[in-house]
């Protein structure tokens, strides 16, 4: 069969036409792609919408089909061999250093502020939000952040640690409703700036520290530490390091939420297209690669699946992102325009087809009684 053929084959068995009608289908405007998805695989695939060799409306259904189906039970031992090579490739390094960690932080998060102001909620929040009762993208979020301040029983006075805090969403939201004091750790020069900017017009007690999480040392420790959607930049390698800097970190009696993305299988590398045009170097854990790395240091008292829900904030994202790119558009390419719109619309596909969940662990250090409060709906 001809790469075209192969293509073909694969799209067709997964209920998608090439140049169809549906909303999902493909329309390829060069067969240039054909061979490129032979060659390169996955990063392929995304370059070819970025650089236009296809189209497609709906790139969320489309990449959720094409993950539901089966691909190796269509195709011969010949077509595979032809593809196997160039699709999802592992390997195991260390990408995650100190100092690669300072490059790679940057490359996503400082392309500037008014992308993010112009795609998230108000407090910018760019992790995934809980939609149980919310109407809307600003409600979803602050709900988001509500269960985890109850999750973490924050009361007034106590210290709190977040760890990759962003634009410091979070711990300006728990000062601001819990009476919290507030550090903040991130490896983004604008999200700092930002982020101390809001919490002083609000007057709020929350310090931000422009520092890697390996590097900071206290005398004093917290009673409660979160890290959201940071994990995902840390890498297997380190989560025995990340663990063991938590514990150094916070009481005996503290509390520590864990939010981030899961895979349902362990890997060592993420989605090379992911990689190369997003977040450098990020790798999404396993419930048994983080437990691995737990062991001997922290108990684990609710695991929480909340998976869906990323789906419908990140089309939030996208929506908001397509609404308000006119007030953006000269800062940016066409090319970048399509790059993003893929990203936000084939990482909802993943999490449509349970490729990907979202998952909050509430732990405790090995040793202290169960906590009064762990899990809240």
């Amino acid at each position: 069969m001809s790469s075209k053929e192969i293509i073909n084959k694969i799209f067709k068995d997964a209920g998608i036409e090439i140049n169809g009608s549906n909303e999902w289908d493909i329309k390829i405007n060069n067969d240039k792609i054909y061979n490129d998805i032979l060659k390169k695989g996955k990063i392929a695939f995304g370059e070819g919408y970025i650089n236009k060799l296809w189209d497609c409306n709906r790139i969320d259904i489309l990449v959720s089909k094409i993950l539901k189906h089966d691909i190796e039970s269509h195709l011969s031992k010949k077509d595979i061999l032809k593809i196997s090579a160039n699709i999802g490739m592992k390997n195991i390094l260390n990408m995650q250093s100190i100092n690669r960690a300072k490059r790679d932080v940057p490359f996503h998060y400082d392309i500037g502020n008014d992308l993010y102001e112009n795609m998230l909620d108000k407090r910018l929040t760019y992790t995934c939000a809980y939609w149980d009762g919310a109407e809307n993208l600003d409600q979803a979020q602050e709900k988001k952040m509500d269960l985890i301040c109850r999750k973490l029983d924050l009361k007034p006075g106590e210290r709190l640690l977040d760890i990759g805090c962003g634009w410091a969403s979070f711990i300006n939201y728990a000062a601001e409703n819990y009476g919290v004091i507030c550090d903040g750790l991130t490896l983004s020069q604008e999200q700092m700036k930002l982020g101390k900017k809001i919490a002083n017009e609000k007057g709020l007690d929350v310090n931000i520290i422009l520092q890697d999480y390996r590097e900071y040392k206290v005398d004093d420790k917290y009673d409660k530490v979160v890290s959201i959607g940071m994990i995902e930049h840390v890498g297997p390698e380190n989560y025995d390091e990340f663990f063991k800097c938590v514990c150094e970190l916070i009481k005996d009696d503290g509390l520590f939420l864990l939010h981030t993305i899961s895979s349902p299988i362990s890997v060592n590398k993420t989605d090379p297209w992911i990689n190369k045009y997003i977040f450098p170097n990020g790798v999404i854990p396993s419930i048994s690669q983080l437990s691995l790395a737990l062991e001997g240091k922290m108990n684990i008292e609710d695991i929480h699946n909340f998976g869906p829900d990323y789906d419908k904030t990140l089309l939030s994202w996208c929506e908001n992102f397509e609404k308000n790119w006119h007030k953006i558009s000269d800062k940016y390419s066409d090319n970048f325009y399509r790059m993003w719109r893929y990203y936000l619309l084939s990482c909802a596909g993943a999490f449509r087809n349970r490729d990907l969940n979202l998952i909050q662990i509430s732990l405790t250090k090995n040793g202290r009684a169960l906590p009064k409060k762990a899990r809240s709906s």
